[in-house]
Order: structure tokens, then C-alpha cells, then sequence
């Protein structure tokens, strides 16, 4: 850090200007909390010892549930450990090293959710070649992939808003480290930080949602050609629950890093948009890919009978 930046510490405003919420917050964020990290480690579970989940889509879908309590647990205790304090702080590196896992997990999220998208392209249009194209070692070298990925797209960008000076302001305008209220904190001149914010997380969301689409309209094509409307429906339900999953997650990311810095009127709007893909997004997800899949069911079923024949 340049020892041009005076900042030892941020201001984390949060949630201060509902005081007489506090209580009910500090129990809605619990309880949020406590239901993603039950649905996300059962699914997790799940999909461990369930022998009919070893398939490529539920060992992405396992990736997937990792990645949301990762998500979720940079944000969410801090947050909680904050609401009955009247000081919300948080110290200069903290708040970097929580802005560098959030956006981490979210990079790396959105390149998933891509590769999940192209496995439905494969079970779908290549159902014959499907097992063979997508092997174990494959389906180890995609998630890998964006884990790497996910982590070399955050690291430059964060690197340079690090780089940035502050000198007075600190008073964080969010209920935790984003890159919008840091770059409109700083005394710098962020413009050339702001662009590469832009052009790495435009170049990991847009490719991404070029892949999803790509891949949906090929799925299109081919159910439509499908004779039977069984197998119309049989095909169509096995990326339901994903394109719910990737339409809310990838509106919300372009909506927020797109154009990371806002103005004091838009800082409510990037609030409401992070609490949704920050807590929200990571509580649904599970339980929406639970709930539409027949194998998910009886693999716990399975599990629960295994359980209860051993006590």
C-alpha cells in the first residue's frame, strides 16, 4: 500500500439508518444464514453418498453449493457481528482481503454457472456421446478451470483499486467491502482502475453469458425437433432449474459490475442488488435444483432410510 493513503480503518454504514430494525435484522441474516449452510452442506451431502448423483451435472452442482458458502460466509457474519455495534469498522486490509474473496467466489460463480450451462448442451443435443465427452477427468478439468479463472480475473482488478489513495473519507456507504463505494471513496484518479474493474468483469460476464446463450439456443433447437411432447418435457425439465438459477444471477452481476462506480442516489439500487445475489442467491439455489429433481429426492430418501435402518 502507498503510504500516500492515510485510511487505517473504514466506516461500514450497513443498515444504520434503520436503528429500530436492528434486532429483527440480526435475526433475519441468522436465520438466513443458518438456512444456506443447512441446504448447501445437505446438498453437498447428498450428492456425496448418493451413488445415482455421480454425474457431471450434480459434481458441478456440488462446486456450486461450495461456492455459496464461501460466498456467503465473507459477507454474512461480519454483517451480523456489526448490527448491535454502534461503530461498524473494519480495517484496511480486512476490508481488501473481503472484497477479494467476494468478488472471487462471484467471478468464479459466473464461469460455473457458464460450464454448467454447456454440460445441458451436451446431456441435451449429444445425449448419445454425453458419458463419453464428458468424463470424470473432464468434468475435474472444467471446474478447475473456473476456480483458476475466477481467481486471475479478480486479482488484477483488485490489485489496482489496493493501489488506489485515500486519504480521509472512509465512510462505506454499503453494509460491507465493494469495489463501487471504495472506488468513490478514493482520492485518486480511478479512472484507469475503474476501466480495468470494467474490462475484467465485463470479459468474465459477457463471455459467460454468451456461452449460456449460445447454449440455450441450441438446446431450443433441439427440443423443438423432439416428436413427443413427454420427451419435450423430459428434456426441457432437465434446464429448468439451471436457467432459473443463471437468469437471476447473471441480471444481478451485470446490473452491479458492468459499471462498478455510482452515484450517492444509486447506492441504495447496488445495496438492494448485492443483498440479492449476496444472501439471497446463495439460501435459493440449492433449494430450487432440490425441489425440481426427481434423482435429488430419492437419493435423500435413500440416505434417510440408510440412516434410520442403522440407529
Amino acid at each position: 500500500m502507498d503510504n500516500k493513503t492515510s485510511v487505517k480503518e473504514f466506516i461500514i454504514l450497513g443498515f444504520s439508518g434503520v436503528q429500530e430494525y436492528q434486532n429483527l435484522l440480526f435475526v433475519i441474516f441468522l436465520m438466513m444464514y443458518l438456512i444456506t449452510l443447512t441446504v448447501n452442506i445437505s446438498l453437498i451431502t447428498i450428492i456425496r453418498y448418493g451413488q445415482q448423483l455421480h454425474k457431471p451435472m450434480y459434481y458441478f452442482l456440488g462446486n456450486l453449493s461450495f461456492l455459496e458458502l464461501g460466498y456467503i460466509s465473507v459477507t454474512v457474519p461480519k454483517i451480523m457481528v456489526d448490527i448491535p455495534r454502534k461503530i461498524k469498522s473494519i480495517s484496511f486490509p480486512g476490508c481488501f482481503t473481503q472484497l477479494f474473496f467476494f468478488t472471487f467466489f462471484g467471478a468464479t460463480e459466473t464461469i460455473l454457472l457458464a460450464v454448467m450451462s454447456f454440460d445441458r448442451f451436451l446431456a441435451v443435443c449429444y445425449p448419445l456421446h454425453y458419458t463419453s465427452i464428458m468424463s470424470q477427468k473432464v468434468c475435474f478439468i472444467l471446474a478447475a478451470a473456473s476456480w483458476v479463472l475466477g481467481f486471475l480475473t479478480t486479482s488484477f482488478p483488485i490489485i489496482k483499486i489496493s493501489e488506489l489513495h485515500f486519504c480521509s473519507a472512509n465512510i462505506i456507504n454499503h453494509f460491507f467491502c465493494e469495489s463501487a463505494p471504495l472506488l468513490q471513496l478514493s482520492c485518486s484518479d480511478t479512472y484507469f482502475k475503474e476501466l480495468n474493474v470494467i474490462v475484467c468483469a465485463s470479459s468474465v460476464i459477457l463471455s459467460s453469458i454468451l456461452l449460456t446463450m449460445t447454449s440455450y439456443i441450441y438446446i431450443l433447437k433441439t427440443i423443438l425437433r423432439i416428436p413427443s411432447a413427454t420427451g419435450k418435457q423430459k428434456a426441457a425439465s432437465t434446464c429448468a432449474s439451471h436457467l432459473i438459477v443463471v437468469t437471476t444471477f447473471y441480471s444481478t452481476m451485470f446490473a452491479m459490475y458492468i459499471k462498478p462506480t455510482a452515484s450517492e442516489g444509486s447506492l441504495n439500487k447496488i445495496m438492494v442488488l448485492s443483498l440479492l445475489y449476496t444472501v439471497v442467491t446463495p439460501m435459493l439455489n440449492p433449494i430450487i435444483y432440490s425441489l425440481r429433481n426427481k434423482e435429488m429426492k430419492e437419493s435423500l430418501t435413500k440416505i434417510m432410510l440408510r440412516l434410520k435402518a442403522k440407529t
